[in-house]
C-alpha cells in the first residue's frame, strides 16, 4: 500500500487534494513516468522536427496522443498548449510548467529562466477547466548568476503549490564552465537542493553510455540518499532501443532507488504506435517493480 508522507506546507483543508493529486500522478504507486512537453519551449523545433524524427511529431498534438494513449503517465508541459488541447484529452493527469527558455542566445542568458505565470494562475486555470492538473513544474539551473533569484522564485512556487495541495517537481540542472553535469555528486547536490526547497519529485540528468550500468546505477544511490523524502527520477537520455531503455530503468528502480523516469524526445520523435510500446514498456517496470528496502542503500557506505 503506497504511504504518502504530506508535508507540513499543506493545510489541513487540502490534504485529501495533494493526496489525489499526488496518486494521479503516480498512477497510486509512488513512482513517476513524466512524459515531458516542455521541449517544444526549451528546444524550440529541433526536436520535433528533421531526419530521423517521425513526421507525426511536427505537431504538437502528437504528444497529447502519446500521453493519452499511456497508462498511468503524467504529462509536463506549458500552460499554452494544455489551454489549446486539454478539452479533446481529459483524462490526461497535467502538470504545468512554470517556466521556460529556448536554445537560442548566450549561455549567461540561456541559464535564467523566470516563471511565466504564477500558482494562483494555475489554480484559476484548473478550477476554470476542470482538466486534471495536479501540480506544477519548474527548471532550476544551479551555479549561475541567476541562482539566487530562481532559489527565491522557486521557494515560494512549490510552497503556494502545496498551500494549494498541488504538488511540485523540480528540473534541476547545475550549470556553468567548470561544472560536469553527469558527475554524480554534482548531481546529488541538485537533488539535495530539491530537498531543501521542498519539492516532491526531482528530474536530474543521468551518466548514461558508461560500460559498466549496473556500478552507475549503485553509485547513483547517492543521488537518492541526498534527496530525502524528494523522489528522484531520471531524464531520458538520447535514443536509444527499447529494450536498452527498459533495462536501464530497471537497474535505476532496482539498484539506485530511484522513483521513475522522464522521458521526451526518446518517446515523441517516434510514431505513435512506437512510442505508445515504450511508453507502455516502461510504464510496466515504473510502476510494477518491487521496492527496495531503505536499509540495502544505507549499507552501501
Amino acid at each position: 500500500m503506497l504511504e504518502i508522507k504530506i508535508p507540513l506546507s499543506v493545510p489541513s483543508a487540502k490534504k485529501s487534494d495533494y493526496v489525489g493529486n499526488y496518486k494521479a500522478a503516480t498512477g497510486g504507486t509512488g513512482r513517476l513516468l513524466l512524459i515531458a512537453g516542455d521541449q517544444k519551449v526549451e528546444h524550440l523545433n529541433d526536436d520535433f522536427f528533421g531526419t530521423g524524427i517521425s513526421k507525426e511529431d511536427a505537431s504538437p498534438e502528437h504528444l497529447f496522443k502519446i500521453a493519452a494513449g499511456t497508462k498511468n503517465a503524467l504529462f509536463a508541459t506549458h500552460l499554452g498548449l494544455i489551454a489549446q488541447y486539454g478539452n479533446d484529452y481529459r483524462r490526461i493527469p497535467y502538470l504545468v510548467k512554470l517556466n521556460g527558455k529556448s536554445n537560442i542566445g548566450l549561455n549567461e542568458e540561456k541559464d535564467s529562466s523566470k516563471c511565466w505565470w504564477k500558482v494562483k494562475d494555475i489554480v484559476e486555470f484548473k478550477k476554470q477547466s476542470k482538466l486534471n492538473i495536479v501540480g506544477i513544474g519548474y527548471t532550476l539551473y544551479l551555479g549561475g548568476k541567476f541562482e539566487a533569484q530562481m532559489l527565491a522564485q522557486v521557494a515560494k512556487a512549490i510552497n503556494q503549490a502545496h498551500q494549494n495541495g498541488l504538488i511540485a517537481i523540480l528540473w534541476v540542472y547545475p550549470r556553468g564552465k567548470s561544472i560536469k553535469e553527469e558527475d554524480i555528486h554534482t548531481i546529488a547536490g541538485g537533488a539535495g537542493m530539491a530537498a531543501c526547497l521542498g519539492a516532491d519529485f526531482v528530474k536530474v540528468k543521468y551518466p548514461y553510455g558508461n560500460k559498466n550500468n549496473k556500478l552507475v546505477a549503485e553509485k547513483f544511490r547517492e543521488v537518492v540518499l541526498a534527496a530525502g523524502r524528494t523522489k528522484v527520477i531520471c531524464v531520458g537520455g538520447d535514443k536509444r532501443t527499447n529494450k536498452e531503455m527498459v533495462a536501464t530503468t530497471k537497474e535505476q528502480i532496482s539498484l539506485a532507488g530511484t522513483s521513475g523516469l522522464a522521458i521526451g524526445r526518446n518517446l515523441h520523435q517516434r510514431s505513435l504506435a512506437e512510442a505508445l510500446k515504450l511508453a507502455n514498456d516502461l510504464g510496466a517496470v515504473i510502476h510494477e517493480q518491487p521496492l527496495k528496502k531503505r536499509s540495502t542503500f544505507l549499507g552501501i557506505f
